[in-house]
């Protein structure tokens, strides 16, 4: 994890880098939004937190796909609960788009796997590619990351490489089967 320097605060970096580990899990136990902005947890994992909070975001998928649950409004619900929740915990840690914040990777995956069809290869289709995009950030999601900030910012550069991931999956979808 790269050392994240919070204004203010005297303490070496590496100390710093401690105490932002030992807050994000203090708000991702013991709060709700927490609970929700870390991915159930799966944000709290050192290695590639979007990725695993990407791969928690799945079962969550697979139930609301078979149950025909991931419409509009459950969509919009979440993306909004999402600005406030990401936003405040941005502000209780003290850090701006803190990696271990997933809840931006769970919403936009939920969003991919709305416009596909109900097959695991499908889902893991919309996986890799949503990552591919959300890692990479090709413009414009680099501009919207770099330029928008709060919790509209932790979101809306996920929503973006969610778009691109379904108009890549919708032209497959389309060349293959006509549809």
């Amino acid at each position: 994890m790269e050392a994240v320097v919070v204004p203010g605060n005297d303490e070496p970096a590496h100390k710093q880098v401690e105490s932002i580990e030992y807050r994000a899990r203090q708000l991702a136990l013991k709060t709700p939004e927490g609970l929700l902005a870390f991915g159930f947890g799966s944000g709290l994992l050192s290695k590639a937190p979007g990725t695993m909070g990407t791969l928690a975001a799945v079962p969550v998928a697979v139930f609301l796909a078979y149950f025909d649950l991931n419409g509009f409004w459950f969509l919009v619900l979440t993306f909004l609960l999402g600005i406030w929740v990401c936003g405040r915990v941005s502000t209780m840690l003290g850090v701006e788009d803190y990696g271990g914040i997933v809840w931006d990777e769970m919403v936009a995956y939920w969003l991919v796997v709305a416009f596909v069809p109900f097959h695991w290869a499908w889902f893991l289709a919309a996986f890799v590619i949503f990552r591919a995009f959300d890692i990479l950030k090709p413009w414009p999601i680099s501009l919207l990351d770099e330029s928008v900030h709060g919790g509209l910012g932790i979101m809306l550069d996920d929503l973006l490489a969610a778009v691109y991931t379904i108009l890549i999956l919708s032209f497959v979808e389309m060349t293959m089967f006509g549809a």
